[in-house]
């Protein structure tokens, strides 16, 4: 008798152990988080994982260090707004009519990224992530674009695309008060839908954002998306004396706050990775360093040897500082030289949390975990495709050649460059390679079929605030 009740109570013992264990076995399969860090405006060669001397990055570096650094990293277009809603929807954003910044005009209900488009924040909700926003949002300000209208459980930024860093000078409640062009840059931050009262840096502001977002997801034992959307090294040039008094030996002025603004970007990605270290969860967190698209004219950025600036389609205009860490799961310290796209961080985390998007609306992006992991030794994209409705300009890459054209118009002739051989865009082999170019401006022909015109007003055009 005694010994039935032992092996009863051993079974019972055995069976809460396999419960307890099955239990944590389902904790550590829960889905990685994701966390997205985009600056605005940086050129390709202003971090330290793509040489930069001038600029220490040692937080930024840190995500390349300790995971992957692309060489070859692309955005979908050469300016801030259509390259967000590209990487917010895993799409080429002209197949719904983005094709430049939309106006910033609050009464206008078209003027930003289409409710029929899911974001990455409404396709992870099915995983059941909790989603923030911190930082620029650009996707439209009229109420039905609102970031928690758009599948995002936290808002703390600012809704136009560009903004004054220094709080003495966001005196507007809200856009309705806006009475000339870029009086926006003078708005309030706001918290979900309430402007608040800040008192310090912007991009110290949103970094604290963040910083509370990632705790309060780790109190709640709560898988999360974070999108830490910096408005620097955005216009205007402005920085506080605690990061210009880092660089005493550059003599430019506006390299000199450039350099302080991307310093306190860097103290930002720093104290994000610190959290995720306090938390124990940087092993389930993957995290993505990028620029929307490469560093403008205006604000004393660097781009390196790559050709054109921030509204471009050569390399200087799209290719951007892009890394990528996901520890324990990517190997550290690679340099990943095949083309890649902001596109594909969508696909990304989408394979990951095994979730389904629209079939509606197909993803244009790849899922990169295999070709960054060795499983998959080809390349991700057979073809990268670019397009600028307004000014009736393309660029297409396929492998190693690149086609940059204005179509139709005879005083911009087509260029074609391997790059491979010429990162520079420098050499135009069209002459020579006359098949090659029209077999690219054949498939970009093709894609183009596929996509809309421009659904809304521009930033630039519109003055609704007469």
């Amino acid at each position: 008798m005694k010994n039935i009740v032992l092996i009863g109570l051993l079974l019972i013992f055995a069976s809460c152990k396999s419960g307890k264990i099955s239990s944590n076995q389902e904790k550590e399969q829960k889905p990685p988080n994701l966390i997205v860090i985009m600056t605005d405006d940086m050129g390709y060669a202003d971090v330290g994982f793509n040489g930069c001397l001038d600029i220490p990055t040692p937080a930024i570096d840190r995500i390349a260090n300790e995971g992957i650094r692309f060489t070859q990293g692309y955005v979908s277009f050469p300016v801030c707004g259509p390259s967000r809603a590209g990487f917010l929807t895993g799409r080429y954003q002209d197949r719904f009519g983005f094709t430049t910044n939309p106006s910033i005009d609050p009464n206008n209900p078209i003027s930003g990224l289409p409710v029929e488009e899911e974001t990455m924040a409404q396709v992870l909700r099915k995983a059941d992530y909790k989603s923030a926003i911190v930082g620029k949002w650009h996707m439209g300000t009229n109420a039905v674009f609102h970031p928690l209208e758009r599948g995002f459980d936290y808002f703390y930024g600012f809704l136009s695309g560009g903004h004054n860093y220094y709080p003495e000078e966001l005196t507007l409640n809200s856009l309705s008060e806006v009475s000339s062009k870029w009086g926006w840059y003078r708005t309030k931050i706001i918290e979900n839908r309430t402007p608040v009262e800040t008192d310090d840096y912007l991009t110290d502001e949103l970094s604290d954002a963040a910083v509370r977002f990632i705790n309060r997801q780790v109190d709640d034992d709560q898988h999360f998306m974070l999108y830490l959307a910096y408005n620097a090294p955005h216009t205007p040039l402005q920085a506080t004396e605690k990061y210009l008094s880092r660089f005493p030996n550059i003599p430019n002025e506006r390299r000199k706050t450039y350099a302080a603004m991307i310093s306190a970007v860097d103290d930002g990605v720093d104290r994000v990775l610190r959290a995720l270290d306090k938390a124990g969860i940087d092993n389930n967190t993957i995290v993505v360093f990028l620029s929307d698209n490469g560093g403008a004219s205006n604000n004393a950025s660097d781009n390196g040897i790559l050709r054109g600036r921030k509204g471009d389609l050569f390399e200087g205009g799209i290719r951007v500082p892009f890394a990528i860490r996901w520890k324990g799961v990517i190997p550290n310290g690679q340099t990943y030289n095949n083309p890649i796209s902001s596109l594909d961080i969508m696909a990304t985390i989408v394979a990951q949390a095994d979730v389904k998007v629209n079939p509606l609306r197909p993803l244009d992006g790849v899922n990169l975990i295999p070709y960054l992991t060795g499983l998959n030794a080809g390349e991700p994209h057979d073809y990268l495709f670019w397009r600028k409705w307004e000014q009736n300009a393309m660029a297409i890459r396929h492998g190693n050649n690149k086609l940059v054209a204005n179509i139709q118009q005879e005083q911009n002739p087509p260029e074609l460059f391997d790059l491979s051989l010429d990162e520079a865009e420098t050499n135009n082999i069209k002459s020579k390679e006359e098949d090659t170019y029209q077999s690219l401006l054949t498939e970009w022909q093709k894609w183009n079929d596929q996509l809309k015109d421009r659904v809304f007003p521009t930033l630039g055009e519109d003055e609704w605030w007469k």
